[in-house]
């Protein structure tokens, strides 16, 4: 039987210190954008060496995709365990629509960052992934309605998928976007909740 070690007072700290890099550098981005990102600045937000930046995280390209990383941990928790609830392909659409929207709301950080990933090669392709293994999970509920006979059998299960997906990202974008006034929480939800009701019914068979 393996014997399982509990972490070192040095490792507990290593990990604390980057855990702190990458929250300074992800609440960086979200202020002045990821071209504003340098280890210097960072360094200087977390009070430590740009050394050591590169000893617990890497270099800027490896500092970009730590916080894309942390993003999609965060999004994924929430939307796997909405799309491992039990129901008919209807329910598990609106379970996963909520399980979104409360990630979204909960952690607006990492909803941003990936809803506007960081103009980095890696970190763009950490979130395009995140983004075909969440919308494959609703294009394969579609296509079970669809086979079921809940769900239109005119409507295109993968661009139903992508027309969704961006749709909610435009909604839910409303609490932040620079274009125009925040809106508030109570407004969102019933901005989501008209907008789940149009698309149940756009999703129905024709009667």
């Amino acid at each position: 039987m393996t014997k399982i070690t509990s972490p070192t007072r040095t490792q507990r700290k290593a990990q604390a210190t980057r855990t702190a890099i990458i929250e300074h550098a992800e609440s960086l981005i979200l202020e002045s954008g990821a071209t504003a990102l340098t280890l210097e600045i960072v360094a200087e937000r977390a009070d430590v060496a740009v050394q050591t930046i590169y000893n617990r995280v890497g270099g800027r390209s490896a500092l970009l995709m730590a916080v894309a990383e942390k993003a999609f941990e965060e999004n994924r928790a929430y939307m796997d365990a909405a799309y491992r609830t039990p129901g008919t392909p209807l329910e598990r659409l609106q379970v996963a629509a909520n399980g979104y929207f409360r990630f979204a709301m909960e952690r607006p950080t990492a909803f941003r960052l990936l809803a506007d990933p960081p103009n980095d090669p890696e970190a763009l392709l950490r979130v395009s992934e995140l983004v075909r293994h969440q919308n494959g999970k609703m294009e394969a509920a579609i296509t079970d309605g669809i086979a079921d006979g809940s769900i239109d059998p005119g409507v295109d299960a993968h661009i139903a998928t992508t027309s969704l997906w961006a749709a909610a990202n435009g909604i839910l974008s409303l609490a932040w976007r620079a274009d125009s006034a925040p809106v508030e929480a109570q407004m969102m939800e019933r901005l989501w909740a008209q907008w789940m009701a149009i698309v149940i019914k756009g999703l129905c068979p024709k009667s």
